[in-house]
């Protein structure tokens, strides 16, 4: 956490856990809050960990590694997954391209694995793989996200293309602003800085210029639900990713990458055995509830959340097949499954599933 907790303190924090991580559930009242961001701006402090590859060998080392293709051009990342020979999602990551490293975003619960995994793989290749702890990354969301980091950013403007990023300074923080994947259906930043200055920085982005809410992961849940984004832990972690159809994560032409034969055979067949779905009920359920029509198990819930437009509860579920039944049950309780995203949004997320 960055030695922020004191300062979470101070807003009425709760705490959860993300593998490692402490980070923040909320700080009270989460469906005023989840209005604010999208009404406005909201700062949330990620639970990202980054990881640095550098050498020569680089780009063609991770290129091999990761389901998407590896840009070369400075400012420019991509969004991956790493699949076991099996093809189901051992971790997503975002790569992006900064002189003469690739800094690699990923769920903290999967980075020591993934920094030993790459090193016990680096034979004759020139390549270096470092944790970097000493960055911290936060996020800036919602319907004036664009305006609240211009409001602070000096130098360049903010980035316009998704996932191509500046570097400038936030009065007297440097700082590299990146241009998210729309993954909360709203305009959104991910700002990386050095941890040491983490309590500033999030102080300036709460405060100075445009002032903004700060929100956690209940909230960070809520909006990633509505737009159809679906999480490492919830949907992705052990699934095949034609099934979770987050297709921007694929290159589906591309070879040489664990578990891309089990991948290009269902897409070719074009009928993964399960898909996404929204899901609409009265209240929230745990995961991996199921659900359920006719007496027959159809579907299993992934996640759900309050909805804060509502006195109802949105969700995400795992279905069988590609034409599920509209009206289920989830623990006894009617519920209604829908395409997604949830709720329509100002953009559509580049992770919200398509099945072609």
């Amino acid at each position: 956490m960055n030695g922020l907790e004191s300062v979470h303190n101070e807003f009425g924090a709760t705490f959860t856990t993300v593998g490692p991580q402490r980070v923040v559930a909320d700080y009270g009242k989460p469906a005023r809050t989840h209005r604010a961001v999208r009404k406005g701006v909201g700062v949330i402090e990620h639970a990202f960990d980054v990881i640095a590859v550098s050498g020569d060998d680089r780009v063609s080392f991770v290129d091999n590694a990761v389901t998407n293709h590896v840009p070369r051009d400075d400012g420019t990342g991509v969004y991956a997954l790493l699949c076991d020979p099996r093809g189901a999602v051992e971790t997503d990551c975002y790569v992006f391209v900064s002189d003469d490293q690739l800094l690699v975003l990923t769920p903290p619960q999967r980075t020591e694995w993934l920094v030993e995994e790459w090193r016990s793989k680096v034979f004759i290749d020139d390549v270096t793989i470092t944790h970097r702890s000493e960055l911290a990354v936060f996020g800036v969301y919602g319907g004036t996200a664009t305006e609240k980091v211009a409001s602070v950013l000096t130098g360049p403007g903010a980035p316009a293309e998704p996932l191509s990023f500046v570097r400038g300074s936030m009065d007297d923080v440097g700082v590299t602003v990146v241009a998210d994947d729309y993954c909360i259906g709203d305009e959104g930043y991910f700002v990386v800085a050095d941890a040491s200055r983490s309590e500033r920085l999030f102080d300036i982005l709460l405060n100075i210029g445009l002032n903004a809410v700060p929100f956690g992961r209940t909230v960070w849940n809520g909006l990633t639900l509505a737009a159809g984004t679906p999480l490492f832990e919830s949907e992705l972690q052990g699934r095949i990713p034609n099934v979770t159809g987050v297709r921007n994560a694929i290159d589906f032409e591309k070879g040489c990458f664990p578990g891309q034969e089990v991948i290009a055979r269902v897409e070719n067949r074009g009928e993964p055995s399960q898909t996404l779905s929204g899901v609409h009920l009265p209240a929230t359920v745990a995961a991996g509830t199921e659900l359920t029509h006719e007496g027959s198990t159809v579907g299993t819930i992934t996640r759900t959340t309050a909805d804060p437009e509502s006195d109802g509860a949105i969700g995400m579920a795992l279905v069988d097949g590609d034409s599920p039944p509209n009206a289920v049950s989830a623990a006894g309780v009617d519920a209604t499954l829908s395409a997604l995203p949830v709720i329509e949004l100002p953009h559509r997320s580049a992770r919200c599933p398509r099945y072609e």
